[in-house]
């Protein structure tokens, strides 16, 4: 955030309740006190339960002083709803036998920590241009991608571009593993710039 000069966040969407997704919800403060209001999390009730009980001190009747300033818009998967006018659909993906959320908007769809889709879920992802997909690394996994099962998704979904995402650093160095990978698909990167149509 701070090497990309990110200065404004609008809101956050929470894919699920692991700690590597959530613990660093306390860094928001400074995004409070630029926009001078609560930071809205969309999160499904399961996951915002799981939140307000790991950060307490954020959620209590009597807010802690300097506390990042955090509240929670529910949502599942099956109702789209708007993030700051901007359309986004829900997308259902198993992270072994947990239950998490991707989302779509527009053109781009993010799903990590994936293991399996559903075929409905899949309709959903259909027709992205920009996917970005969580592959852990070559090795099968419990409950994660691995490059050669990520590789079938992707020819089931047939995005344009696939940017690897949650990346372990058992996958190998970037420029080994590029060199390895079909053409339109890519390991993403810190500081990588995508555009897309939001409508």
């Amino acid at each position: 955030m701070l090497r990309n000069d990110i200065r404004q966040v609008d809101a956050i969407l929470l894919t699920h309740e692991h700690n590597d997704h959530i613990i660093g919800l306390d860094d928001v403060r400074p995004f409070n006190f630029q926009s001078k209001r609560d930071m809205n999390l969309y999160a499904t009730e399961r996951v915002a339960a799981e939140v307000q009980q790991r950060f307490a001190y954020a959620f209590s009747a009597v807010r802690y002083p300097g506390a990042p300033a955090l509240q929670f818009v529910t949502i599942d998967k099956d109702h789209p709803f708007e993030v700051e006018g901007i359309p986004v659909q829900p997308i259902e993906v198993m992270h072994g036998t947990l239950p998490v959320l991707g989302f779509r908007f527009g053109d781009f769809t993010y799903l990590t920590d994936i293991k399996t889709i559903s075929a409905a879920e899949i309709e959903k992802v259909r027709g992205t241009k920009v996917l970005a997909l969580g592959v852990l690394h070559h090795t099968p996994h419990y409950s994660h991608l691995c490059v050669d099962e990520a590789i079938a998704l992707i020819d089931v979904i047939k995005p344009e571009q696939t940017y690897f995402i949650h990346v372990s650093h058992h996958m190998g160095l970037y420029d080994e593993v590029s060199a390895q990978l079909p053409e339109g698909i890519a390991l993403a990167y810190d500081g990588l710039k995508v555009a897309v149509s939001s409508a």
